[in-house]
């Protein structure tokens, strides 16, 4: 209804706790801009979460010359007008516009609008929001809108005799036929998708679809993607003079770049599948389902809204715990959502499997590299449940919260809203990770590519002394490129905390990827293809290959073998490597002490995690 209004495309979702904070627009009407504002949505004006809480105060401070416009679903009208009404008894100017209005055509029933706007004293107003139907009418009846105060009670009545008169006004108004066509559809299906034992099943079946065709479909567009920017850097070498410049753009920019864009594909079907499943109504359902296993645990069904969709990014999973009423639930929710594995952590976790378990490895008719991508977000959420419990422990509080979720019925999805969300997504996923890789990138290619003193004209003095005038020239640029970098600047400070992560089997580069993505994870990638970039003058192969033919310069034998890699995966998928998290962390706890805490308990866990799998494979 928001964006039918305004032009814009907010997210929306068929499920409670999409929204928890108020977004605004503008509309004209009659050439004239009016400000629309969409607040998160409220069953009453007697709130219990925050996000609720919200949209109360705000209502109730509304003034004469502004308009509450109530959409309403004309499908459960019962549970809708409680909260009109109570607006209506404020004294408050408000239109009803009853939406979803093809659902009550298909059930063969009809409402009388004149009685039903009569009987409430209100302007009452048919809409179709989904193609836009009514919209017109609607911005007709608030450019006409002559506000008189009405009332629907002339006494102080209960909550329950509030929907006596309610029923008895929609008696009045609805007629019709399958009265329950819909909502008894919605039940069988209920039957099968929340049963007690299936429901679990069917549940992790999705996410086992949803993790291998992350990995079978993107496949031949990251191929195509990586073939691009290999031949991109070609065309700029090329292109221009051999120099600095050159060099920054090829092995600084673009192989930072191309180590981030190769993985839309990747997100881009994730938060389709995560907005299909939305859309549709399935997530109160997994709301639903999991209410009976997180509550051993000091969490709620509403916590999964924020864990599912930490799948996305946990910035607004964090803010969506607005919906959570219960304190210590709502604390120990945003303490444990980050530890589930966000898209960020997809191009690691995509780079890292590949290291190890060719794309070509099955288990029967299924793909290898898809299951262990499945395992990491069922670790990532076991973490979070054993975590949860500790805080449960840890934090006291006497107040026991109830679990109360409407269950929308079930809906084919709205593939343009699909579209927009993974178009948005994606744009932030590219230009909020793109400005800041590229920043760290040419930071890098700095730090990379220059030493102390006359450090690199001393090693280019070595290789030009006559022991080495027979040698092969590709070699000898070799063993330069990489004597250079063992004595760049970026080499010194990886070398510096070398020591603390060699017994988790990491290196100096590893260390510098480790510090550089605790501006965004995703940078891990964009800092490792800058650091295997500089001084390869060969720059068609990609970061993977590049990463495969790594050695371990006291072994000789391959430095991402499985332990080492294996130790990286799991660090990256309990380290608290995220700095806009912590920062939402802080906004939504108002304290600095949870921040902290999370970032030393998740650094904890991920370094004796990683330790253990090191020593395991080792």
């Amino acid at each position: 209804m928001f964006n039918a209004l305004t032009g814009l495309s907010q997210k929306t979702g068929n499920f409670p706790g999409v929204t928890v904070d108020k977004k605004s627009g503008y509309t004209n009407i009659n050439n004239q801009q009016i400000e629309v504002v969409d607040l998160p949505g409220t069953y009453s004006l007697n709130p219990e979460a925050e996000d609720e809480r919200v949209a109360a105060d705000i209502i109730k401070n509304i003034n004469d010359d502004e308009l509450i416009i109530v959409v309403a679903d004309v499908t459960n009208l019962k549970r809708n007008l409680f909260l009109c009404t109570q607006i209506i008894d404020l004294g408050k100017p408000v239109v009803l516009v009853l939406n979803m209005m093809d659902l009550l055509q298909k059930s063969n029933q009809c409402i009388d609008l004149d009685k039903i706007s009569t009987l409430l004293q209100i302007p009452v107003v048919p809409v179709n929001a989904r193609i836009k139907k009514g919209i017109n009418e609607l911005k007709e009846i608030v450019a006409n809108y002559q506000f008189r105060k009405a009332s629907f009670l002339s006494d102080k009545l209960t909550p329950s005799e509030r929907y006596e008169k309610i029923t008895s006004v929609i008696s009045a108004c609805l007629q019709g036929g399958e009265a329950n066509r819909w909502i008894n559809r919605t039940k069988k299906i209920d039957n099968i998708l929340t049963h007690k034992i299936y429901g679990y099943l069917i549940f992790l079946s999705i996410l086992f679809v949803i993790f291998q065709a992350i990995f079978s479909w993107s496949a031949y567009p990251m191929e195509l993607i990586e073939e691009g920017f290999a031949m991109l850097g070609g065309l700029v070498e090329s292109w221009m003079p051999e120099g600095v410049l050159s060099d920054l753009i090829v092995n600084g920019i673009l192989a930072g770049l191309s180590g981030i864009v190769v993985f839309v594909p990747q997100i881009a079907l994730l938060f389709a599948f995560v907005t299909i499943l939305e859309d549709t109504g399935y997530m109160s359902r997994v709301s639903f389902l999991m209410d009976r296993l997180l509550r051993p645990f000091g969490l709620n069904g509403k916590s999964i809204i924020p864990l599912i969709s930490s799948i996305a990014c946990a910035v607004p999973a964090i803010m969506s715990t607005r919906s959570i009423t219960n304190l210590k639930e709502r604390l120990i929710t945003i303490m444990v959502s980050p530890l589930i594995s966000c898209s960020a952590r997809i191009p690691v976790y995509t780079l890292l499997i590949a290291l190890v378990i060719p794309t070509e490895e099955q288990v029967g008719i299924f793909n290898l590299q898809g299951i262990v991508m499945m395992g990491l977000y069922l670790i990532g959420f076991l973490a979070a449940l054993f975590a949860a419990l500790v805080f449960k422990w840890i934090l006291k509080s006497k107040g026991k919260s109830n679990f109360i979720m409407e269950m929308p019925i079930y809906r084919l999805p709205r593939w343009s809203n699909v579209g927009f969300s993974v178009y948005n997504k994606v744009k932030i996923f590219l230009f909020e990770a793109g400005k800041i890789i590229i920043a760290i990138s040419i930071v890098l290619w700095g730090l990379s590519s220059y030493g102390p003193g006359d450090t690199f004209e001393k090693i280019e003095e070595k290789y030009t002394s006559p022991a080495y005038e027979n040698e092969n020239k590709d070699k000898i640029n070799n063993l330069i490129a990489s004597e250079k970098l063992e004595a760049s600047y970026a080499a010194y400070l990886g070398k510096t905390i070398e020591p603390l992560i060699k017994p988790i089997g990491f290196d100096w580069k590893i260390g510098i990827s480790l510090v550089t993505s605790f501006a965004a994870r995703e940078v891990f990638v964009g800092t490792m293809a800058t650091l295997y970039s500089v001084g390869d003058e060969d720059n068609t192969t990609s970061i993977r290959e590049k990463m495969l033919q790594a050695k371990n310069p006291e072994t000789g034998d391959r430095l991402y073998n499985k332990a080492t890699t294996f130790s990286l995966l799991i660090f990256y998928a309990f380290a608290m490597q995220c700095m806009a998290t912590l920062a939402v962390v802080y906004r939504e706890t108002k304290s600095y002490k949870w921040p902290i805490i999370q970032v030393v308990y998740m650094g904890a866990l991920a370094y004796v995690s990683s330790w253990i799998v090191y020593t395991i494979f080792s």
